[in-house]
């Protein structure tokens, strides 16, 4: 908002000026009211920053980390920047009792329909009403990053549509998703896309700060990332391959890290950490 101009001594004494005055006044109250939310509140990730994703359980970040993702369960890491993972279109396994049955997405069947990798339930966003009904419950993990001191919020599953045989749309999980965004926002949270590079046009529309891409080096995607959000984006890959590519062409931009697929902790067998 531009500052006004000092008025002369002149007007200062003609009536004219408390005209003007209380009309500036009023224009500069709209102006505040209208402002989204998230105009200068939020913090984005600092860039090409080193990063350890740990939603796999928490531990003393490694040396030289600035960035940290850990569940919403998790306590923040002490001095970093913090990323709280909630999944926002699916539910954990074990979880589907802690939801209204028909906010599970059911086939034409009757039956729940899961994303068979991760033995997760859709959630159902197919309306207004069940998308206002799920975002209240998110909605409500999201608030608890906030008093816990996270920073920002990577909302998993954006693209459990493409696992809905084709009963949700993209509308729909951008309707969904946008409702989390403003929410966040008037938490003072950062957004992220997490994958689904294909809505990353969408970005401004949905109100999402930056993205979080898993194996973009491994499936050359990490550029149609960064043309929709710059150097915004941390990058997670599983495999030597991909990490190579990603640090090959975006090492020098982007926060690149690659970690084990069950994303463990130091100590158990399978626990890789690797960055560029």
């Amino acid at each position: 908002m531009s500052e006004s101009r000092p008025l002369s001594r002149r007007l200062l004494v003609s009536g004219l000026v408390t005209s003007m005055a209380a009309a500036l006044a009023l224009t500069a109250l709209v102006s505040v009211l209208s402002r989204n939310p998230a105009s200068a509140a939020a913090t984005l990730p600092p860039t090409h920053a080193k990063f350890d994703y740990q939603i796999g359980g928490a531990y003393p970040p490694p040396a030289g980390v600035q960035i940290v993702t850990r569940d919403r369960t998790a306590a923040p890491a002490a001095g970093l920047y913090n990323i709280c993972y909630v999944n926002a279109f699916q539910v954990q396994p074990g979880e589907q009792g802690s939801w209204d049955s028909d906010l599970l997405l059911r086939d034409a069947q009757g039956n729940v329909v899961i994303d068979e990798d991760w033995g997760e339930a859709l959630l159902d966003i197919r309306t207004t009403a069940k998308q206002t009904r799920v975002a209240a419950k998110v909605n409500g993990w999201i608030d608890g990053c906030a008093t816990k001191g996270y920073k920002a919020i990577e909302p998993d599953n954006y693209d459990s549509y493409s696992r809905s045989k084709n009963l949700i749309s993209t509308g729909q999980a951008k309707a969904y998703l946008k409702l989390l965004a403003t929410h966040a926002h008037t938490k003072n949270l950062a957004i992220a896309q997490k994958n689904t590079v294909e809505l990353a046009g969408d970005r401004t529309s949905v109100g999402l700060d930056f993205a979080v891409a898993e194996e973009c080096g491994q499936y050359n995607e990490c550029g149609d990332y960064t043309a929709a959000f710059g150097n915004n984006v941390i990058v997670i890959e599983y495999t030597n391959s991909g990490r190579t590519k990603a640090c090959s062409g975006f090492g020098t931009r982007l926060s690149i890290v690659q970690r084990d697929v069950d994303v463990s902790v130091p100590g158990d067998s399978g626990y890789v950490r690797k960055t560029c």
